[in-house]
C-alpha cells in the first residue's frame, strides 16, 4: 500500500475518530451512535479501515436478540507522517503482547 493511498484513507472524513474510538472492540451501530456518524458512512470507513489494516474484525458477538455482530478494533498504536525527501507514512502496529492481554482481560470479564 502507498503511503499516498494510506494518507488519503486517514484523511478521510470519520476515519481518525473511528481509529480513536477502537481502542476497545466497537460494533458498526455503537461507533455509528457514540461519534455521530451515518451507519452507511460508518460502514464505508470501516471498509477501508479494514482494508487498509488500520482496522481489524476483532470478533462476532451473539446480541440480546441472538443476532451475529461483528465487532471491530484498531490495529494500529501510532501513525507517524513525514515529509522529508518524500511523503512517508509509519504505522506503529499494537503489540502481540497488548493483544494477548486484551483477550485474557476480554476472557475474563465474560467469566
Amino acid at each position: 500500500m502507498s503511503s499516498v493511498d494510506l494518507l488519503q484513507t486517514l484523511g478521510n472524513k470519520y476515519s481518525a475518530e473511528i481509529l480513536d474510538a477502537t481502542d476497545e472492540p466497537r460494533s458498526a451501530q455503537e461507533l455509528s451512535d457514540e461519534l455521530g456518524i451515518p451507519i452507511a458512512t460508518c460502514y464505508r470507513r470501516i471498509d477501508e479501515l479494514t482494508e487498509h489494516d488500520l482496522l481489524e474484525l476483532h470478533d462476532n458477538v451473539l446480541s440480546d436478540d441472538r443476532r451475529r455482530i461483528k465487532v471491530y478494533r484498531r490495529n494500529v498504536d501510532a501513525v507517524c507522517v513525514e515529509f522529508d525527501e518524500a511523503l512517508a507514512v509509519d504505522i506503529e502496529e499494537r503489540s502481540k503482547v497488548t493483544n494477548a492481554l486484551d483477550e485474557a482481560w476480554r476472557t475474563l470479564s465474560e467469566g
